[in-house]
């Protein structure tokens, strides 16, 4: 098992816990945050996935996916605070 391995096997298990923690999640807050971990873990594999592949198609859709996630949480934060207020 190479490096590259362990480490898609690590966000493998983060991924999983940050979806358990989105299905779970006590409040509103709790599960955009767990779903931005699982977002980024994803966007990591995918990093991964082209550092092994050598391909640099796949560096776009990180770029994109982050992107849209970043902007998934400023819309999820303004949602969270206007209910709050």
């Amino acid at each position: 098992m190479s490096l590259l391995d362990a480490d898609l096997l690590l966000l493998a298990i983060a991924f999983a816990i940050s979806l358990l923690r989105a299905v779970r999640g006590p409040s509103v807050a709790d599960r955009a945050v767990a779903a931005d971990v699982g977002l980024y873990a994803i966007v990591a594999a995918i990093t991964l996935l082209a550092v092994r592949s050598g391909s640099t198609a796949f560096i776009d859709v990180v770029l994109i996916a982050t992107l849209l996630g970043f902007l998934a949480t400023v819309a999820l934060s303004a949602l969270v605070g206007r209910r709050r207020s």
